[in-house]
């Protein structure tokens, strides 16, 4: 009997831009994606679909390895035939350092505090601020950074 070959995995081509950069156009074998509601891994073939990004570690695997990202939020345009990522911000998870991932959860504390002193009675925005930086943290202890 011959030997069953195993089949190859079908690869997608996948895009993750941030306003700053190109961080990667590559074919991969499947993303995994930290949704706003929820983490999804997206294949080839995958229905069409458009979801916004939480702050979370976006894994890309294909043939070439595995590369991760660390967003920030932005939008994730799925087809049959590719993936795009637009990033608020990315950064290749290698490249994040204490002192920038301090930075980021600053920035989300901001974004809190301006909320709850312009939005008072208003608990959407405030709501949405605290989601963020609670976001970045849980970020952080993924990453195995601090954000103290």
């Amino acid at each position: 009997m011959p030997k069953a070959e195993a089949k190859m995995a079908e690869t997608v081509q996948f895009d993750l831009v941030s306003p700053e950069r190109r961080l990667a156009s590559v074919q991969v074998t499947e993303v995994q994606i930290p949704g706003a509601d929820g983490d999804m891994t997206v294949m080839a073939d995958h229905a069409p679909l458009i979801t916004s990004l939480r702050p979370g570690v976006l894994r890309a695997s294909g043939p070439d390895g595995e590369s991760e990202y660390v967003v920030t939020g932005g939008f994730a345009e799925i087809n049959a035939d590719g993936i795009s990522v637009l990033a608020e911000r990315a950064v290749p998870r290698g490249d994040m350092t204490q002192d920038s991932f301090k930075a980021l959860v600053d920035d989300a504390k901001q974004k809190l505090d301006r909320a709850q002193e312009t939005f008072k009675n208003e608990p959407g925005p405030v709501d949405d601020a605290a989601k963020l930086l609670a976001d970045m943290v849980a970020m952080g202890d993924e990453i195995g950074l601090s954000s103290h």
